[in-house]
């Protein structure tokens, strides 16, 4: 079973991944059990304003095979070799396809080597993965576009992972052990990160303005990788599903009220023989109770019609060919413990007694349909990743909780301590292998995620 994996990504939000096969289906839900005490509810937080801000989807091609960027650059080097040109979105395709996996297997691969402790281990490990890095770049820099055209599209991508490569093994100096020992391997690191430098120097990519300031080179790599991600990272849309079911609601219960109110006045009409002020305060208080309850009774029928349908669709398209790729559908609402699933609530009380406070449910839901029969040459699987930002639990959170007291002999001794707040939450997948289900304990006080406990795992097949 293809599992989801659910991880930290940064100081208060949390990130899903997952991986699809093409013309695939798979269902995720997501159980936040609230406690009562952080002041979540419908009135102070509303669940489509949560939305719209927090819950971000990013949808892409992935392998996670690492001479992928070979074969992209041997394409890449082919159509210049034999001075076929193409058309220019091909180009482009071909050369984001190449620098985006480079990335993403250089990002993988460094994290993999700082796991190793110690330096025998870790430097013949980041001696390699240097070797192997500059041989891919070697093979991109050999074949430059001769088309004056292109050239921006190269130098982009040649800027960028050039920085990126340097970043990288800095990084990996930084953090990796360090030894006497193997001075030699940690001078080549170095002199490799000092020729990356030097080169983009040479090609003139970045002004000295730039690179004098960390803030412009740093936001400046950021554009360059959103270019490069042009063809690879899919351009998404989204759709408010019951726009005109709502609309229709709405004019519904206006008619009904309308029709009551024009009852009222012609009846009024009929009583008073002439105009007068008892008349015209009588259709004033109808008015104003026509406006005082429409609104009310507007919003109790379309909670009742929109509970348990969905309420937004992501299509995600193909940058250039716009070709569909996938599509999403999407719910987010508060549940009562009524509407959990069986084995969602049998997970939710295995925990421990002093664990089970009175808590709010939320519901977030999302359905996912690959549409496209096959992808690019070279991808098997399209990666999704789903980003909830946690900053609306907190806005309610104390500060703090004062000290704790400790006595030692005859000394008392005092340290502050902070209040933390823990979220239970249910992770259900279900797809054509059965269902999945993983409960976390998210930790967090007012700042930052403290720490993500996976804790029971269930399978229904």
């Amino acid at each position: 079973m293809r599992k989801v994996k659910l991880a930290q990504d940064e100081n208060l939000s949390f990130k899903i991944s997952h991986q699809l096969l093409p013309q695939d289906q798979q269902r995720i839900d997501l159980y936040f059990s609230l406690p009562v005490e952080m002041g979540i509810n419908p009135s102070t937080l509303n669940a489509e304003d949560y939305f719209y801000s927090n819950i971000k989807s990013h949808s892409a091609y992935y392998s996670d095979q690492l001479h992928l960027p070979l074969v992209r650059s041997r394409f890449i080097s082919q159509r210049f070799d034999q001075e076929n040109k193409g058309e220019e979105s091909d180009y482009r395709l071909n050369l984001n396809l190449f620098s985006y996996q480079l990335r993403i297997a250089l990002d993988a691969d460094i994290k993999q080597t700082l796991k190793l402790k110690s330096a025998e281990e870790f430097y013949p490990a980041a001696i390699e993965l240097v070797e192997q890095i500059a041989s891919l770049v070697k093979k991109l820099r050999r074949y430059t576009p001769p088309n004056s055209k292109l050239s921006s599209f190269f130098e982009n991508a040649d800027n960028y992972l050039s920085w990126h490569i340097e970043q990288s093994f800095l990084k990996l100096l930084t953090k990796g052990p360090k030894s006497s020992d193997f001075s030699v391997e940690r001078e080549f690191l170095l002199a490799v990160c000092r020729d990356e430098n030097n080169y983009r120097i040479d090609c003139k990519y970045n002004s000295q303005v730039t690179l004098d300031d960390p803030n412009r080179i740093t936001n400046k790599m950021r554009l360059l990788q959103r270019l490069i991600e042009y063809g690879v990272v899919f351009k998404k849309q989204t759709r408010y599903l019951d726009l005109n079911l709502k609309r229709l609601v709405r004019g519904g219960v206006t008619a009904v009220i309308m029709a009551f109110v024009m009852v009222l006045v012609l009846n009024a009409r009929s009583s008073f023989t002439e105009v007068t002020v008892a008349l015209i305060a009588f259709l004033g208080v109808i008015y104003g109770l026509r406006e005082t309850f429409k609104e009310d009774l507007t919003s109790l029928i379309w909670r009742k019609i929109q509970k348990g349908r969905p309420k937004w669709q992501n299509l995600f398209r193909h940058s250039v060919n716009k070709k569909r790729i996938l599509s999403q559908t999407l719910w987010l609402e508060y549940i009562s413990s009524k509407d959990l699933p069986k084995t969602v609530n049998e997970l939710l009380q295995q925990r421990r007694q002093q664990n089970k406070q009175a808590a709010r449910l939320f519901h977030f839901r999302c359905d996912n349909k690959v549409l496209a029969k096959e992808f690019l040459p070279g991808y098997d699987e399209i990666q999704q990743q789903m980003f909830f930002n946690l900053t609306p639990f907190v806005r309610f959170l104390k500060k703090g909780a004062g000290r704790l007291y400790n006595l030692d002999g005859q000394k008392i001794s005092s340290q502050a301590v902070e209040r933390r707040y823990q979220i239970n939450l249910i992770l259900r997948n279900i797809d054509k292998q059965g269902e999945h289900l993983q409960r976390f304990k998210i930790t967090l006080n007012r700042s930052e995620i403290v720490n993500i406990e996976a804790m029971s795992v269930a399978e229904v097949n």
